[in-house]
C-alpha cells in the first residue's frame, strides 16, 4: 500500500543505512528537483570525502594542534582532512565531568569554558581516538566518528543538516500524484511510518487510506508520532456546517486557498483531516504548494516578492470553542530563512485583519503583490484537486501547503463531517529521527 510513497522517498537524505533500507524494501523510483536555489545561497568549492561503507569506522592517521590557528588537524586514512577550533573541542569535552551520558546533554557550563584556551599536546591514541590535554591537564577523548560526522567543512556541515532535517523538497503543480498509504500499516510498522513521514516532509502531503470510519481515528494517528497540538478549537476539531458558526470552514460555502492560524506567530506545522462522511454534492479539496508558487512569484515578480517577505501583515481570532479566545498576530505573508529560502506561508483571507499596521504609501504595492500571489496559485498548473472518501486521511504540511474546499451541498441529517487535528513540525521530526535509528538498529 506504500508503495506510491517510495517515489516521494528516493532523494530523501536520512542516515544511508535507513535509506538504503526503505529503499530496497519500497523499490524506489525518482522524482525530479524543479526549483533551483534561492538567489544568496552559497555555493561552496570544498568537498568532503566519500562516506565510508557501512560498518567500517573512521581512521585517523595523524593529528597535531596548530597553535597559531587555535586549531586541531585531522589528516583521515582516506586521505580528506578536517579541522576543530580549540574551544569547540573544550566545550564538547565528552568525559563524564563534562558530560551527563545518561541526558546527552553538556555538564560543563560556559561560565568554566576558556574561550582562549590553548592546548597542551594532542595525541593519536589509536587510529580511532584522538585525546588532547588541555593546559590545565584535563583530558577529553573523541572517537574519530564521532569528530568525522561535526566536520567544519561546508559539504560536511551541509550533509549534517539535511540528516537533522530533512529539507530537501520536491515541488510541485498540477501534475502531482498524491503519495498514498495504508493508515493501519503506519499504526503498526515502522518502515511504513518513517516512509510516510518522510515523504510528507519532503512533499508535502501523504493521503493514509482505510482508517475506521469513526471519530479518535487522527488522535489514534498523532499517537504514533507524539502528542496533539492543542488549539482554542480544541485538541481535535469536527468540520461541519454550524448555525452560528465561529470559523468560515464550518459552514457548506467555498474556502479559498489557505494556511491555517497565521493569527498565531507560531502556527501549527502539520494538519490531519480525517473524512468521516462526505457531502452529497461538491466538497472537493484543493492544495497549492505554496514553497513552489513563492519560489516562482520570486522569478516572475522580485517586487512582490519583496513585499510579501518584508511586510508584517495583522491576523486576528476571536471567539468562544474549546475556551473563549482573541488573538493577534504579525506574520510575512512568505518567511524565509536567513538564506533566502521559504520556510513558512502564512495567509488566510478570512482572518487578515482589518487593521494594516504599513505606512500609506505602501498599503497600495501591498495589495498589488497579495494579489499576484494569490492569482499565482490560483492558477490551473498550481492546484491539485482531489475528493476525499469516508475512511481516508489527509496529512499535510501547513506551513508549506495551502488548502482549500468547494461548496457543497448536505442533506438533512446527513451533513458532512470531517475530523481535523494539529501537530508540531518539531515533533514529526523528533518521530523521524527515532525511526530512523529504529530501522538502523541503533539505540
Amino acid at each position: 500500500m506504500w508503495t506510491g510513497l517510495a517515489r516521494c522517498l528516493s532523494r530523501v537524505k536520512p542516515g544511508l543505512h535507513g535509506l538504503r533500507l526503505l529503499q530496497k524494501a519500497t523499490r524506489a523510483g525518482h522524482l525530479p528537483v524543479q526549483d533551483p536555489v534561492a538567489p544568496g545561497v552559497s555555493r561552496w568549492h570544498q568537498t568532503a570525502a566519500a562516506p565510508l561503507p557501512e560498518g567500517v569506522n573512521s581512521r585517523i592517521r595523524r593529528v597535531r594542534a596548530l597553535d597559531g590557528e587555535r586549531l586541531v588537524s585531522v589528516q583521515w586514512e582516506d586521505g580528506s582532512s578536517s579541522l576543530y577550533p580549540f574551544v569547540w573541542l573544550r566545550d564538547n569535552c565528552q568525559c563524564p565531568h563534562c558530560f551527563l551520558r545518561s541526558a546527552r546533554a553538556r555538564s560543563l557550563l560556559l561560565t568554566e569554558l576558556d574561550v582562549d584556551t590553548g592546548v597542551d599536546r594532542v595525541l593519536l591514541t589509536e587510529p580511532t581516538k584522538v585525546s588532547v590535554i588541555w593546559p590545565d591537564q584535563h583530558i577529553s577523548e573523541f572517537d574519530a566518528d564521532w569528530l568525522k560526522k561535526r566536520c567544519f567543512s561546508p559539504s560536511a556541515r551541509q550533509k549534517q543538516q539535511m540528516e537533522l532535517f530533512l529539507n530537501d523538497r520536491h515541488y510541485w503543480g498540477s501534475e502531482l500524484q498524491i503519495p498514498t498509504a495504508s493508515f493501519e500499516e503506519v499504526l503498526t510498522d515502522d518502515k511504513a511510518a518513517y516512509a510516510w513521514l518522510a515523504a510528507l516532509r519532503r512533499v508535502g502531503i501523504v493521503y493514509l487510506k482505510g482508517a475506521p470510519v469513526e471519530q479518535g481515528q487522527v488522535a489514534r494517528l498523532s499517537e504514533r508520532i507524539g502528542y496533539l497540538r492543542l488549539t482554542f478549537y480544541g485538541h481535535t476539531w469536527q468540520v461541519q456546517d454550524k448555525a452560528d458558526a465561529n470559523n468560515v470552514a464550518y459552514t457548506s460555502g467555498k474556502l479559498s486557498l489557505h494556511t491555517d492560524y497565521p493569527a498565531l506567530h507560531y502556527p501549527p506545522g502539520v494538519q490531519f483531516l480525517h473524512c468521516i462522511r462526505q457531502a452529497q454534492a461538491g466538497g472537493e479539496s484543493e492544495v497549492v504548494d505554496g514553497f513552489h508558487a513563492a519560489n516562482r512569484l520570486r522569478a516572475e515578480n522580485p517586487e512582490a516578492f519583496r513585499i510579501l517577505t518584508s511586510l508584517r501583515v495583522d491576523f486576528t481570532d476571536t471567539g468562544a470553542d474549546y475556551c473563549d479566545f482573541s488573538v493577534q498576530s504579525k506574520n510575512c505573508i512568505i518567511d524565509v530563512d536567513c538564506d533566502g529560502q521559504v520556510v513558512r506561508i502564512n495567509y488566510n483571507n478570512a482572518t487578515r485583519d482589518s487593521v494594516l499596521d504599513v505606512p500609506l504609501d505602501q498599503v497600495q504595492p501591498f495589495y498589488s503583490a497579495l494579489k499576484a500571489f494569490v492569482e499565482l496559485m490560483c492558477r490551473p498548473e498550481s492546484t491539485v484537486t482531489y475528493h476525499m472518501k469516508p475512511g481516508d486521511v489527509v496529512t499535510f504540511d501547513n506551513w508549506r501547503l495551502l488548502h482549500g474546499r468547494r461548496s457543497y451541498v448536505s442533506g438533512p441529517g446527513d451533513k458532512r463531517h470531517l475530523e481535523g487535528a494539529y501537530l508540531d513540525w518539531d515533533e514529526v521530526m523528533s518521530r523521524l529521527r527515532i525511526l530512523e535509528r529504529a530501522i538502523r538498529g541503533e539505540s
